[in-house]
């Protein structure tokens, strides 16, 4: 059998490694920043009846420019947006995807912020674009000054700002997205994947008009606990979505997709009724282990980046072994938990409260 070093790769991608958050059947798992909640019964029988619906057309290409789902994701997300102002695809990460190929390729850059989303550089490298990390600050902010300075130095044509951010669940200010767009003329993306969670900043949906450089990301992976169905969007001025449909793959939405996620946003009151649960989770585990003495960074995600471990992996591994799934992500002295359901929640402040004081384990 040949190895991957027997195949005659693109330069960029030899050595390079998959994306690969662990995956295994554990009561508790708080590793990939799902939605632990169950769906709404309401909308899963609406989404059976649309489903068998879209099965019995199957037989034909679904609708390319799926437009009933962008006028009711540009209903959902307000400011006036029309549906033509509004993209989708298999997951944020396709979305993504498609705009480093339209606005990426060899010889231009995407430049963020690190530590942030693992996909970011795999994306680069999966459309041969090149990939600039840039350290941020000591509390993982970014501030309009580092933005500016970190465009001025590396000259990006693309910059990717993940707000909140993931891993650490830093916001991010309006003012650091407007100074980012005015240092350059590249293509900037605001991915908001965990937006919903975000009750103390407003969108960058808000600062579109005028700016037709700019595009905020979105996904229906986390708030309305739609991981399994692989539901990507953006708003965008309408020029940018013309650019996507020059990449995009024929009929690259399948109908079933369509009408799942059709029914959903027309749930959405429902579908995200759980965030105020999870935010207030989130809140508990926060406080639970600041009390046991651990350095847990403001979030405003459904996650939270704990520190004060002495070794992360050997804190994964005896969590994995009493079946709950953390995230070691690699950064020195902490792991990512996401904000689970109460019962979930309280699992793992116990687990982690058996631990001793925090820096034993």
């Amino acid at each position: 059998m040949a190895e991957l070093s027997d195949l005659p790769l693109r330069d960029n991608l030899v050595g390079k490694s998959p994306y690969g958050a662990p995956q295994a059947a554990v009561p508790v798992s708080l590793n990939v920043n799902e939605n632990t909640h169950p769906l709404p019964e309401a909308f899963i029988a609406d989404a059976t009846a649309a489903l068998a619906d879209a099965l019995r057309n199957v037989n034909r290409y679904p609708d390319r420019e799926f437009m009933e789902l962008r006028e009711a994701l540009a209903g959902y997300l307000g400011y006036g947006l029309a549906p033509e102002q509004v993209w989708a695809a298999n997951g944020s990460n396709e979305v993504l995807q498609q705009i480093l190929q339209a606005f990426g390729g060899p010889g231009r850059s995407l430049m963020s912020f690190t530590p942030t989303y693992s996909m970011y550089p795999l994306l680069a490298d999966g459309t041969d674009t090149g990939w600039i990390g840039v350290p941020r600050d000591l509390n993982y902010a970014v501030t309009p000054e580092l933005v500016v300075a970190a465009i001025a130095e590396h000259r990006p044509d693309i910059v990717v700002l993940c707000a909140p951010n993931n891993p650490t669940g830093t916001p991010m200010s309006l003012d650091t997205v407007r100074a980012a767009y005015d240092a350059f003329d590249g293509i900037l993306i605001v991915d908001e994947a965990y937006k919903e969670f975000d009750t103390e900043s407003e969108s960058a949906i808000s600062l579109l008009e005028g700016r037709h450089r700019l595009i905020v990301s979105r996904t229906m992976s986390k708030a309305f606990a739609f991981a399994g169905v692989r539901v990507g969007y953006l708003a965008a001025d309408r020029a940018i979505v013309d650019a996507l449909r020059l990449v995009r793959l024929p009929y690259h939405l399948s109908a079933l997709t369509q009408a799942a996620a059709t029914t959903a946003v027309k749930h959405a009151g429902a579908m995200l009724a759980t965030v105020d649960a999870i935010r207030a989770q989130r809140d508990r585990l926060r406080d639970a282990l600041v009390e046991l003495g651990y350095t847990v960074h403001d979030s405003g995600a459904n996650f939270l980046l704990v520190g004060g471990f002495a070794d992360p992996s050997a804190v994964f591994e005896r969590l994995r072994a009493q079946g709950i799934l953390v995230r070691d992500l690699g950064i020195p002295g902490h792991v990512r938990i996401t904000a689970g359901t109460e019962a979930e929640t309280s699992t793992v402040i116990a687990a982690i409260a058996d631990f001793g004081a925090a820096g034993t384990v």
